[in-house]
């Protein structure tokens, strides 16, 4: 019998998620049934869509009900199984629970490989979400292709770090939009962006239109509102407008944040604006992850991790994802890779 320690979804919150929001307990674990395995967690992925699983929104997949577990994506090590599809000390990766160990029977999860020379951590960072997330808002819905100017928000989040660097690997011209100095800096010399943008530093579309002065292709977008409406400003004739995201308003009350204001720009400039989440393309994940990967072992692909240590660590690690106070695909590590 096992001993886990795990968060449950006890108080809905009205804006930020408060210090009650999540209870984290101690539970004993059945023995496995047949078909089943034990699941020992080494990272949990802290990502901007899980404060809409505790709200009360008409959302893509069932939110979590009050009193039932946290549920985010995780990677962990089998440690008992009866089932073959899964064997004693391989990984599977998921949507799994905020718990220290699972018991499933395998639904939801899929084998990940250990790649020679790259920490299952910073695999698991690109590959699990960011990277795919990246990837089929560029090639499936955005339809890149070389020469195009390609506008990227949140350039600094886990997904805008990659969606860059995939752009530059298929020859476009990025330009990021960020907040600060330093995120502006280490996105413009580390990662290679073309151009970044510091929306704190005065006047958005002035900025987008002085580096971009023939209008946007592609607008890859992860915040919303006002800098949703700049990039709209700012479209070419035809462009396209890839929604990812939009973590300006996952902490909306029931006063919602209204806008865009310049969606007549949709009619002005002929544009196509289409939304997408990841789960719908969970059965052509192996096809994306080894194109991650190649680019990843060629060293073409970063990425910079902000983990956080221990599982009781996780509700007040998620808040960092609303303040911007992350530096890197943020995920909290609750037990080692060795």
């Amino acid at each position: 019998m096992t001993q886990t320690r795990r968060w449950y979804f006890v108080n809905r919150p009205k804006h930020q998620i408060e210090p009650d929001t999540l209870e984290l307990r101690t539970e004993t674990l059945p023995a496995l049934a047949e078909g089943e395995l034990l699941l020992r967690t080494l990272y949990l992925s802290l990502d901007a869509t899980l404060r809409l699983w505790l709200s009360e929104w008409d959302l893509y997949i069932d939110p979590v009900k009050l009193g039932d577990p946290m549920k985010g994506f995780v990677v962990a090590e089998v440690v008992q199984s009866r089932n073959p599809a899964f064997p004693v000390g391989s990984l599977a990766a998921g949507l799994g629970l905020w718990s220290e160990y699972i018991v499933t029977d395998g639904s939801g999860y899929s084998p990940m490989p250990r790649l020679p020379g790259l920490p299952v951590g910073d695999a698991f960072g690109t590959l699990a979400i960011a990277g795919p997330t990246a990837y089929v808002g560029l090639h499936e819905i955005g339809r890149i292709k070389p020469g195009d100017t390609v506008l990227v928000t949140a350039a600094a989040g886990a997904v805008g770090v990659i969606t860059g660097q995939l752009a530059k690997i298929h020859d476009c011209r990025v330009i990021g939009v960020a907040g600060g100095a330093d995120k502006c800096r280490w996105l413009k010399e580390e990662v290679g962006y073309d151009e970044v943008i510091d929306y704190k530093r005065g006047n958005l579309v002035e900025q987008i239109q002085a580096v971009a002065p023939d209008g946007i292709d592609v607008l890859f977008e992860n915040v919303g509102g006002e800098i949703l409406d700049a990039g709209l400003t700012c479209m070419k004739n035809f462009g396209t407008v890839v929604i990812c995201g939009l973590i300006s308003s996952y902490n909306d009350g029931a006063e919602r944040t209204p806008g865009p204001y310049m969606f007549r720009n949709v009619i002005m400039r002929r544009l196509r604006i289409e939304g997408f989440v990841i789960l719908d393309y969970v059965d052509r994940y192996p096809e994306y992850q080894q194109k991650l990967a190649g680019w990843m072992l060629e060293g073409k692909l970063k990425s910079r991790l902000h983990i956080v240590d221990g599982l009781e660590n996780a509700q007040e690690a998620l808040k960092l994802l609303y303040t911007s106070g992350n530096t890197g695909k943020l995920m909290v590590r609750v037990g080692s890779e060795h």
